[in-house]
């Protein structure tokens, strides 16, 4: 499996535990986002019957350490490192010789049905609509929510239309994320089974539907035609709210002070200077 990840994925999900799923759980969490099986190529190839396009040895050495495999000059793994846009796989969590075999054994077995449960999220090619990024937008911000009740992507994550106080910063800004994901169809595949260590928790349990990454992706893609939000206008609006607050929080504590000694300490003044007076 020489998958092409694209960088957020590698320092994402380069530490992540994978000892306790099962294989099948293994490749949905860790695989699909770059791959499938019968479903086409996506970030990396379409890895079905790639058992018969090398031999299990290499496989098995590859996935345990695709770099090492990489750098020893090897042809074959220079020939799909240049296929795959010259972005290498990063090394798969918690991968070992059993890891690997299973692997190997599962996509053995999926690549002989006449469909795989890994043949992928099957995207339209269809033009997105004006509603269709509307939707995505909504989604985007949670004010409708999602289906499988996964948090919304404004919780941890910005776009250029998002106003300074309103995203979060957990993520990165995602203006530009249909780019830097090449397209439609990994951005998809992405969204589907999200791979980074942040967002694996929170939708393995909520996934996504077909049609809100769809709309999902509609958003995205509008957003490539523009630039990200910029993070030092945010700092500036908070810093700025701050002082007001900090400001407004000083007079209203300056008043009650006020208040304190008209209400208490002038009925005392005024008792004494009555005493003064006789």
């Amino acid at each position: 499996m020489w998958l092409v990840a694209v960088a957020l994925v590698a320092t994402a999900t380069g530490n992540r535990p994978a000892c306790g799923q099962d294989t099948p759980d293994y490749f949905r969490q860790s695989c699909m986002n770059c791959h499938t099986i019968g479903g086409g190529r996506l970030t990396g190839p379409d890895l079905k019957d790639v058992t018969q396009r090398q031999t299990r040895e290499w496989l098995v050495n590859f996935l345990q350490n695709p770099k090492a495999v990489l750098d020893s000059g090897d042809p074959y793994a220079a020939r799909i490192y240049e296929e795959s846009r010259r972005v290498p796989m990063p090394q798969p969590p918690g991968m070992n010789r059993e890891r690997a075999e299973k692997l190997l054994d599962l996509i053995d077995a999926e690549s002989k049905l006449p469909e795989s449960q890994f043949k992928g999220l099957q995207v339209s090619t269809e033009p997105f609509t004006p509603r269709d990024v509307q939707r995505g937008r909504s989604l985007f911000l949670g004010t409708e929510r999602l289906a499988g009740g996964g948090s919304s992507c404004v919780s941890c994550h910005s776009m250029h239309d998002v106003t300074a106080l309103g995203g979060g910063r957990l993520g990165p800004d995602l203006t530009n994320v249909y780019d830097r994901l090449k397209g439609r169809a990994s951005l998809s595949a992405w969204l589907m089974a999200p791979g980074t260590e942040t967002m694996q928790p929170i939708f393995k349990n909520h996934r996504l539907t077909s049609d809100e990454i769809h709309a999902l992706v509609a958003y995205f893609e509008d957003g490539s035609k523009h630039r990200p939000s910029d993070p030092t206008a945010a700092r500036v609006v908070f810093l700025l709210t701050g002082v007001a607050g900090a400001a407004a929080l000083m007079f209203a504590f300056d008043a009650a002070w006020s208040w304190r000694y008209r209400g208490v300490r002038r009925p005392l003044v005024e008792s004494a200077k009555v005493r003064g007076a006789r």
